[in-house]
């Protein structure tokens, strides 16, 4: 299945992919036959598999634990920061960052449950995803949650090649961990930050699974989710 959130580019995307077989079929020839015809079926496999939307459970201890922060997007943990002072956090805390290739599933789901309070789009600079400076400079949204154990913000953060960031989450929103709400577009990098005291289950190098891997645990609860 086609995700929703890809639907303008990936039908383009098809659309060519199938002029470039219909060429194939009609020109004469060997060389430039068999040219389009590997080119639009590359792009039409590659379009298939990019926009993919599996079914994703998620993983069974998040359904009772609301202390469990599981991966929003599949990719390799790049980085894991301890920063003095975030101010959507209120004090210290620690990021983890999640890099996407191209061939990585691009839909992203909540990492935890609870009420969202800001959500903000900001314009910005496409550099390479891996780069620290990417969290701040690049083009991003920023959505900040308030959970029974403190609040947690994610960013979804373009690189050089993903050029747009697609997010349905709205200021108030009552959200579920394992719920899609968007997706990054060839190739970027998601964010989380949590607040200190909180367990980090994941190491740098390690390859995560949305909805499957916990990233870490959130500390003792605070009190109800604002």
């Amino acid at each position: 299945m086609i995700t929703p959130y890809g639907y303008d580019n990936a039908f383009l995307m098809l659309g060519v992919g199938v002029c470039l077989l219909i060429l194939a079929f009609t020109l004469s020839g060997l060389v430039f036959p068999l040219l389009f015809g590997v080119l639009g079926t590359v792009l039409i496999g590659f379009t298939l598999w990019f926009f993919r939307d599996p079914e994703r459970p998620l993983v069974d201890v998040a359904r009772t634990d609301t202390a469990i922060v599981v991966s929003p997007a599949d990719g390799t943990v790049t980085e894991i920061v301890a920063m003095d002072h975030v101010a959507g956090i209120g004090g210290p805390a620690t990021q983890v960052t999640i890099f996407l290739s191209p061939v990585n599933l691009h839909v992203n789901r909540y990492p935890v449950s609870g009420t969202v309070t800001d959500v903000s789009y900001i314009p910005g600079k496409y550099l390479m995803a891996f780069n620290p400076k990417a969290s701040e400079e690049n083009e991003r949204s920023v959505i900040s949650v308030a959970t029974p154990h403190g609040p947690l913000i994610f960013k979804q953060i373009t690189g050089f090649l993903a050029r747009r960031v697609v997010y349905e989450t709205r200021t108030g929103d009552v959200i579920k961990a394992g719920a899609r709400f968007g997706m990054m577009k060839f190739g970027s990098r998601m964010d989380i930050l949590v607040p200190e005291g909180t367990e980090i289950n994941v190491r740098t190098g390690q390859k995560v699974v949305s909805n499957d891997t916990i990233i870490a645990r959130l500390p003792a609860a605070r009190g109800t989710a604002a």
